[in-house]
């Protein structure tokens, strides 16, 4: 991997470039690199331009940033039944992500590198800026935790699980700014690159003690501690990833139904830990909501509905069972909608990243896992309530974990976590048609364009097999995103 990173005057902000590819740019716009990290405001503004780099820069229409690698692992899961619409039809059948010339296996790989190399240069060059030491130390800390951030998704994407093979080979690691000598380096093992995360994270943990910040897409204590409780998930710590994810979900509220039903499309949302922000002059990241919001008239897609046998996962005095509808549209009769997600009123929708949900989920699955039976049933049963759902009973580890993960899907869907899960536990896809004993497909009751209630052929999944024909199994290769071809020819210590 060789590129060279040029700043920009206008808003600092990243272009997008191959990672072979040095950007030449005219010298009246660009700005030389002693004047990019002269003091820490300037250093500040390449953070804030990365972060908008990360998640407004569009690849295509269907990669809107990292929203797409959260589409991605939804496709690709069990729940989410993809329409043949636009955008990720192909990921949903696996036949995209192992196809290395495809343009979303190029734009995932540069996205998160171009992260890691803009990281590489903040925390390398930040003690030299102009400013104090507790701003510097700031820097550091979110440029370290959003280094350990990209390092942590193409570890969750790129191999199996660290639980199967820690010394697998995973993904090159680089942390020293790249020039154009900088040479491609050969692939770490899991073990090495979930090292480096949790040095990263553990750096950011003290850097960030006690800083505070203004708006939830700034990376702040509560974060990092949310990525530390991610982490330690997939190294099998499970006693830490549990009191991490206690300490990142303490400060914020578990929604309201209410809340839940209000779309998933505000910042200000009590259980909100980190998000990104949309504005009607910052929006490209609310494209995504074009292919998850199934029911506002200005969506385009309406390409994610859910799997009917999803729906059968939840109690119906659970508040999420509220939002199960049968589509009733023509050209659509039959999907099941699931309304979770909605435009705001102006089609923009901020983008959620960590909610304090999937924190008192870790818990719950980080004290089972360690035997804990008695706080991990505390902490599903408080998600539980506050859901209106059926509190679980019993003292079988098994049955526990078993209906945690349920709990993981149900709780989380559409937000990033199927593939990752799935890769994560070992397990396989689970889809299968909806059909009755006859093989016919089940009949559900619509309300006709005429008012008058009708019954309809349902939809469900389309894709019930690999591409090769054969049954979903646990760790296939078809769940990893493959190294693009370009990086394979330039970088030959792959």
């Amino acid at each position: 991997m060789k590129l060279k990173i040029v700043y920009i005057i206008l808003a600092l902000s990243l272009v997008n470039a191959s990672c072979k590819d040095a950007l030449e740019l005219d010298p009246t716009t660009s700005v030389p690199e002693g004047e990019v990290f002269k003091n820490t405001d300037n250093v500040a503004t390449v953070i804030n331009g990365t972060w908008k780099y990360l998640n407004d820069t569009y690849f295509t229409y269907a990669n809107p940033g990292y929203t797409a690698v959260m589409r991605t692992s939804d496709a690709m899961g069990s729940d989410v039944a993809v329409t043949t619409k636009y955008g990720y039809r192909d990921a949903y059948a696996f036949t995209e992500l192992t196809n290395n010339r495809s343009n979303r296996v190029n734009s995932f790989w540069i996205m998160l590198y171009k992260v890691i190399d803009n990281m590489n240069n903040v925390i390398a060059k930040v003690d030299g800026a102009e400013g104090s030491v507790e701003t510097k130390n700031v820097l550091k800390g979110r440029a370290k935790a959003l280094r350990a951030f990209s390092y942590l998704n193409l570890a969750t994407f790129y191999q199996f699980s660290y639980l199967k093979d820690k010394n697998a080979k995973s993904v090159p690691i680089y942390t020293e700014p790249s020039t154009l000598s900088t040479e491609g380096k050969s692939r770490s093992t899991q073990a090495e690159v979930y090292e480096l995360i949790l040095k990263d994270l553990k750096d950011s943990e003290s850097l960030l003690a006690s800083a505070g910040r203004a708006d939830k897409y700034e990376i702040n204590a509560d974060v990092v501690y949310g990525l530390l409780a991610r982490t330690y998930l997939q190294v099998g710590e499970w006693k830490l990833a549990a009191e991490y994810a206690e300490k990142a979900a303490q400060k914020y509220n578990l929604m309201t139904p209410s809340d839940y039903q209000a779309g998933f499309n505000d910042l200000g949302n009590s259980e909100w830990i980190w998000g990104h922000q949309q504005t009607n002059e910052q929006n490209v990241a609310s494209y995504t909501f074009h292919y998850l919001d199934v029911s506002s008239a200005g969506s385009y897609y309406y390409s994610f509905m859910a799997d009917p046998y999803f729906k059968d996962l939840f109690d119906t005095s659970d508040v999420r069972y509220a939002l199960f509808e049968w589509d009733n549209l023509p050209g659509r009769e039959g999907f099941l909608r699931y309304k979770k997600f909605k435009f705001k009123s102006n089609l923009i929708g901020d983008i959620v990243y960590m909610r304090a949900s999937e924190m008192v989920l870790i818990a719950a699955e980080g004290y089972a896992r360690a035997g804990e039976n008695d706080k991990a049933v505390a902490a599903l049963n408080k998600l539980r309530t506050a859901r209106n759902a059926k509190l679980f009973s019993g003292n079988d580890n098994g049955q526990l974990i078993a209906s945690i993960l349920i709990e993981r899907r149900k709780e989380l869907w559409g937000e990033g976590f199927a593939l990752s899960d799935i890769l994560r536990t070992q397990g396989k896809v689970v889809r299968k048609s909806y059909l009755d004993a006859e093989g016919k497909p089940i009949q559900v009751e619509i309300v006709g364009a005429d008012g008058k209630p009708k019954l309809v052929n349902s939809q469900g999944h389309r894709v019930i097999k690999f591409p090769n024909g054969s049954n979903f199994v646990e760790n296939s290769s078809y769940y990893l995103f493959a190294i693009p071809y370009e990086e394979t020819v330039r970088n030959p210590n792959l």
